[in-house]
């Protein structure tokens, strides 16, 4: 089939979630994609080229369905997981349209500046939104209109108080296939003031100041499974000298072991492109940018074999909005590859979840540290 006998629906049934875990109901477009692109199309047939933004599309769907559909040219797209910009980059390398849109890791004013039409998949968060909100009415072109789509069931009436505060017009579509897209124009005067994000938190219990922006898991907090590993620090690997924090998330385990442990250095990696903006800005916060490094990376990317002593890990237990423990059991194995001999992985988890014979399989022998009534610290040495 040519590029001119194909039809929309074909594009985006090509598309694929490569190279996302496999999950239940994993689907690489679904009806709020699809929605976005129609609520679009009056903005998107007469859009200028390099004046249309793509921001949280999954896996391509959005952008590449706009490219084909519409002819753009000039695309920027912003996604927050690296496994979503990959999955684009793939889809584009199969399907076409690879060289109307270029992505950026950064979530910052390059990315919206002189934008026109800005779409964008909603985050659960309102605190992400909210960043991206502020970021666009700052930034992109005054005339600029944002289409933001998702599935109704993440959706609440709180979002649109979020694009309220910076929009003066903001209405909803009608929904369709449980999927729903809130319209909005009109960005309010800023008051010349810093931005909001990243927020800041001094916890003078853990000594640190962590740094968070908007799409970061807990925030400026410090969750508590991250803060009952950080408090059985001491004892892991005491003569450490390198180590790293996997899926650092607002880089607290980084900082409290490079605060704690003038000696050793670490290397941080999180896929979120927030939370790696997180814990550089978190590492910048505690003076410790000489000896903790952050990179954004699937698991550990760019890390040598066994080269580490001591790996930290809180893992996650969700792909997109689905419970799966396939991140965690991939991250064992990404801390074993990069442990060397007698190094250990230090990973704390909901107890619910029993991890310990998946750590004993893919790392080591593996003893308890500490049981909490929700959480346990394991350490798992490699052999």
């Amino acid at each position: 089939m040519t590029s001119s006998e194909r039809t929309a629906e074909d594009l985006l049934a090509a598309l694929r979630c490569d190279p996302e875990i496999p999950a239940p109901d994993l689907v690489a477009v679904d009806a709020a994609d699809r929605l976005v692109l129609d609520e679009a199309a009056p903005l998107l047939e007469r859009a200028e080229p390099g004046t249309v933004v793509v921001i949280g599309d999954r896996y391509g769907a959005v952008t590449l369905g706009a490219v084909d559909r519409f002819g753009l040219t000039g695309v920027r797209a912003h996604t927050d997981r690296l496994t979503g910009e990959l999955a684009l980059a793939e889809n584009a390398a199969r399907v076409g349209g690879a060289d109307a849109f270029r992505s950026l890791a950064d979530l910052g004013p390059e990315l919206v500046s002189g934008a026109r039409v800005v779409l964008l998949l909603l985050p659960r968060s309102l605190d992400a939104l909210d960043e991206i909100a502020a970021l666009v009415a700052r930034h992109a072109d005054p005339s600029v209109a944002v289409v933001a789509g998702g599935r109704e069931k993440h959706m609440s009436r709180a979002m649109n108080d979020v694009l309220a505060r910076h929009f003066a017009e903001v209405r909803a579509s009608r929904g369709r296939q449980k999927a729903r897209v809130l319209h909005a124009a009109g960005p309010r005067a800023v008051d010349g003031g810093d931005p909001a994000w990243p927020a800041t938190a001094r916890h003078d219990d853990l000594g640190l100041t962590v740094r968070a922006h908007g799409a970061a898991f807990a925030g400026a907090r410090v969750d508590i499974g991250t803060r009952f590993l950080v408090e059985h620090l001491a004892d892991a690997v005491p003569d450490a000298r390198a180590a790293v924090d996997l899926g650092c998330g607002t880089g607290v385990l980084a900082s409290a072991l490079a605060a704690a442990r003038p000696a050793v250095e670490v290397v941080a990696t999180d896929e979120s492109a927030a939370a790696a903006a997180s814990a550089r800005a978190t590492v910048e916060a505690n003076g410790l940018t000489d000896r903790v490094r952050v990179q954004r990376a699937r698991g550990t990317a760019g890390i040598p074999d066994a080269s580490a002593d001591l790996v930290l890990l809180n893992p996650p237990f969700h792909v997109g909005a689905a419970v799966h423990d396939g991140v965690a059991r991939g991250l064992f194995a990404e801390a074993a590859r990069v442990l060397r001999p007698g190094g250990e992985l230090w990973c704390v988890w909901n107890s619910g979840l029993g991890y310990r014979p998946a750590l004993q399989a893919a790392v080591g022998p593996t003893r308890q540290v500490a049981r909490n009534p929700k959480f346990t610290i394991t350490a798992s040495r490699r052999a």
